[in-house]
């Protein structure tokens, strides 16, 4: 009625010009995403809260690196997605569905994906991407849509900070937690003096570098500075550089297998430095050097209580799990939670699910922890965890 009474003061009560208008008007709002679709998703038209939102149809575009080097990465945080959809829809009575986009970890392939989310009406919000130089490419495509964008696994603290993503938010910690804390635990607990770090040229990398580097010299120790690109694979003249008083050889890198093959060059030449790793080393069936330690900006959801159950109800559909899944699982719930409460509000627009994103406040999650954003979209009180990697290559988590 609201619509009508404004479409009649518009155009003067003319009844004929109303009525093409009022056409018009409402094509728009389903290509927004709510009203019936070809899935037979109707209400009782009935115009109320609920009704509005349980007619709402919406999706949301999942960028991660499903093939490629990352690709077991990417598999599971695709694979997290439908599953916190599916668990979502059910307990809410939507149907809201998941867009793939696979990104393989490039900053060129995210950019071309993004600009087919923005190309598609449906989709009216974004999980991922899931690299640092990911969103850097695809955050001004998102910027210009208006199309709230939340990653499940980048952490470059200038993504936020800068100010150059307006509508990106992110439910891990940022590279500003990540360092101090390596580098407190490389103090405190390793003892260490002397520390190699070598950076895989991406801004990802670089970025947890650099803080980790200056918290370090802060605290006098000793480092020094290599770096590789991410596409190699023999790191023997790297190896060879490793003197025999180096504690710690600090690899910020988002391909596991690298460090495996790194790892196995520095046994090859009788190097015992610790390989201490970022959240990409978390890959269990890629990294298994004993004795290494990698921190994660998740927990290992199987330690808490009331996550355990979802973490099993997922291994029993689609297997094991490292710590990209469960982050992914939380950013469809902020995401599919904003799109409902923009339902709910009649405005299913992108720009409107945007706010709605930054306004989630969610009491308790599978990271067990809330889930809020600060005015730049970090998440509030987020922070790293160490693991240690045993003889079997399991990860014990140690802080």
């Amino acid at each position: 009625m609201a619509l009508i009474r404004a479409l009649r003061a518009r155009h003067g009560g003319r009844p004929a010009l109303m009525a093409a208008v009022l056409i018009l008007a409402l094509a728009a709002l389903v290509v927004a995403g709510c009203g019936d679709d070809d899935d037979g998703g109707g209400g009782d038209g009935g115009g109320g809260g609920e009704n509005a939102a349980a007619d709402c149809t919406a999706s949301i575009g999942v960028m991660a690196p499903i093939t490629g080097d990352a690709a077991e990465l990417g598999e599971e945080q695709r694979n997290w997605a439908q599953f916190g959809l599916d668990r979502f829809n059910k307990e809410n009575g939507t149907k809201f569905k998941l867009v793939e986009g696979d990104t393989q970890l490039d900053p060129g392939q995210a950019s071309t994906v993004a600009q087919q989310f923005v190309s598609n009406d449906a989709i009216v919000a974004v999980v991922g991407p899931a690299g640092s130089q990911e969103v850097e490419a695809a955050g001004p495509l998102f910027d210009r849509a208006g199309m709230g964008f939340i990653s499940q696994s980048a952490t470059a603290t200038e993504l936020t900070e800068s100010g150059d993503y307006p509508t990106f938010s992110r439910v891990v910690p940022q590279d500003a937690v990540q360092g101090p804390t390596d580098a407190k635990y490389m103090i405190d607990e390793l003892g260490v003096k002397k520390v190699l770090i070598v950076d895989d040229q991406t801004s990802y990398s670089t970025g947890i570098a650099d803080v980790l580097e200056d918290e370090l010299k802060a605290g006098n120790v000793q480092t020094s500075r290599e770096s590789v690109n991410q596409k190699q694979t023999d790191f023997s003249a790297i190896v060879s550089k490793i003197s025999g008083d180096t504690d710690v050889v600090f690899l910020p890198w988002q391909i596991a297998a690298n460090a495996q093959q790194l790892g196995k060059q520095m046994q090859e030449q009788g190097k015992d430095a610790i390989i201490f790793g970022s959240d990409g080393l978390f890959s269990p069936d890629d990294f298994s050097i004993a004795g290494s330690y990698v921190s994660a900006f998740a927990p290992d959801i199987n330690s808490i209580p009331e996550s355990k159950p979802i973490g099993d109800a997922y291994k029993k559909k689609y297997g094991n799990f490292g710590t990209f899944g469960p982050p992914t699982l939380a950013a469809v719930q902020v995401v599919a939670s904003a799109i409902l409460a923009a339902c709910e509000d009649g405005d299913p627009s992108r720009e409107a699910v945007a706010e709605q994103i930054r306004a989630v406040n969610m009491q308790e999650s599978i990271l067990g922890q809330p889930i809020a954003f600060d005015d730049n979209g970090d998440i509030k009180g987020a922070k790293f965890f160490i693991f240690k990697v045993g003889e079997g290559g399991n990860f014990e988590n140690v802080q």
